[in-house]
């Protein structure tokens, strides 16, 4: 028998098990999935492509994005991260999977791009030993991976790192267009997370109420050739903290 919560910590942990075993892309029991998903640099993933998102670009080109330290949370094979890079940012970039960390770090030696790569579940300060505040938190396919109490920790993060009068931006799926629309308690009932959480863009301004909104608007749909990544089923948002 265990008694042993007696924090917020330990309770999110407790809430952590409900989704042990069951295949979700989250956490470190999501690592394994997420290195088979990266093993075939083939497959035709659209995110797979050496391009960063389409909003990242508006945000620093032009937009209100000045050069200065960023954090890349589920950074995949490094797209983003090589752009901001190349941009001038000072970049720290943490995934879960190994194989995706071992593609991005090939990517980033190819394009002589300076980029610090952690793997680990970011909300472990042991596995991924952030120091001090960014400019921008930038999340592409990170959150809506998230189970609902672990939004909790995800604001935490942000309290911690995102400096005064920074900005965090995001990617993240769309309702009505792809992910789980059913309510926060039903993963809890179901101990699965259905592929991925979908969130409206008024439950973006709910869970961020603490930030100031930019904007938030659909993902522009980028043609092939495109230099940018872009699709319609995700919804992008920028905030900046007061």
């Amino acid at each position: 028998m265990g008694r042993d919560v007696r924090s917020v910590e330990d309770l999110l942990r407790v809430l952590d098990g409900v989704f042990a075993g069951g295949g979700d892309r989250w956490g470190e029991e999501g690592a394994g999935w997420w290195d088979g998903f990266y093993a075939d640099r083939e497959r035709g993933i659209p995110f797979f492509v050496e391009k960063p998102d389409e909003n990242l670009v508006s945000y620093v080109e032009g937009g209100p994005v000045a050069p200065g330290r960023v954090l890349e949370l589920g950074c995949g094979p490094g797209r983003n991260a090589l752009y901001l890079a190349r941009a001038g940012f000072d970049v720290d970039a943490v995934d879960l999977s190994a194989a995706a960390l071992e593609w991005a770090r090939s990517r980033a030696e190819a394009a002589g791009a300076a980029v610090r790569f952690h793997r680990g579940n970011v909300f472990d300060p042991q596995a991924v030993p952030l120091h001090g505040t960014y400019d921008l938190v930038f999340d592409s396919g990170c959150f809506h991976h998230l189970p609902p109490h672990r939004r909790i920790s995800y604001l935490a993060l942000l309290d911690r790192h995102l400096a005064p009068g920074g900005h965090f931006g995001l990617s993240c799926f769309a309702s009505g267009k792809m992910g789980s629309e059913v309510p926060d308690a039903d993963f809890y009932r179901d101990g699965a997370l259905h592929g991925g959480l979908a969130y409206r863009p008024d439950d973006l301004r709910r869970i961020f109420a603490d930030l100031t909104e930019v904007e938030i608007r659909p993902m522009r749909d980028e043609p092939a050739d495109s230099p940018h990544f872009g699709e319609p089923f995700l919804h992008t948002a920028l905030f900046r903290r007061p």
